[in-house]
């Protein structure tokens, strides 16, 4: 009976995992026997990240994580709070403290720390203003992914290593941009996927069909999984 219990719960949690990739959150929240308080804040967070709808629920999940699992609940914090400064939604005078203590914590957590170098170069490019040095986060985040199989994390770090690349007027980062998309469209990572379709189809030529194409299927996916951000952009 253990066993098979175990067994249910880690399916419903992978069902859980594959419909957050898919952008139907409130589908995975509807699957109570996976959530655990780490896997509630995480689709609440994420959610808040695409939508920008009401962020009290997932600012309740992430306080109930912190104490259960500060590390974790404190990655998540740095998230919602990056997420309000990054969008301007009511930020609090704390919020970017609240950024970088945030990843800075998950950056010594082996179970965080492919993620919390992404998003210290995330923090060292757009507050910093530093490139080379988030140039180095973004590399350091790459080889975690690798080494880690994580599928998703390489996709991130190269679309910002790609970012960097065409910044500097190295046109090899087109390469990435290209990579990044094709990989998350692989994984089913369709709120991802579509940004990953306006980034890569703005770096191309004018007049490209291609171009045309990706924006299209970015624009469908925004307003069929309520994209707000991304929605407004294209």
């Amino acid at each position: 009976m253990t066993m098979n219990t175990n067994y249910s719960a880690r399916s419903a949690a992978t069902a859980a995992e594959s419909l957050k990739r898919a952008g139907h959150w409130d589908l995975a929240l509807d699957l109570p026997a996976a959530l655990t308080t780490a896997l509630r804040a995480e689709i609440l967070t994420d959610r808040f990240f695409w939508r920008l709808d009401d962020p009290a629920e997932a600012e309740t999940a992430v306080v109930a994580l912190r104490e259960e699992d500060p590390a974790r609940g404190g990655f998540y914090d740095a998230q919602l709070a990056y997420t309000r400064l990054l969008f301007d939604l009511d930020p609090r005078p704390d919020d970017e403290a609240r950024v970088r203590a945030g990843f800075a914590a998950a950056s010594g957590d082996e179970r965080l720390a492919g993620w919390a170098a992404f998003w210290t170069g995330i923090v060292t490019e757009k507050f910093d203003g530093a490139p080379e040095r988030a140039k180095a986060s973004y590399t350091e985040a790459l080889d975690s992914a690798v080494r880690d199989e994580d599928l998703l994390l390489e996709s991130y770090a190269i679309r910002h290593l790609g970012g960097l690349a065409l910044e500097s007027g190295d046109a090899s980062g087109l390469d990435d941009l290209r990579r990044s998309y094709h990989l998350r469209a692989a994984l089913g990572a369709r709120p991802q996927t579509a940004a990953a379709a306006a980034t890569y189809a703005a770096e191309l030529p004018p007049g490209r069909p291609e171009a045309d194409e990706l924006n299209r299927l970015a624009a469908r996916t925004a307003r069929e999984l309520g994209l707000t951000w991304l929605a407004k952009s294209l």
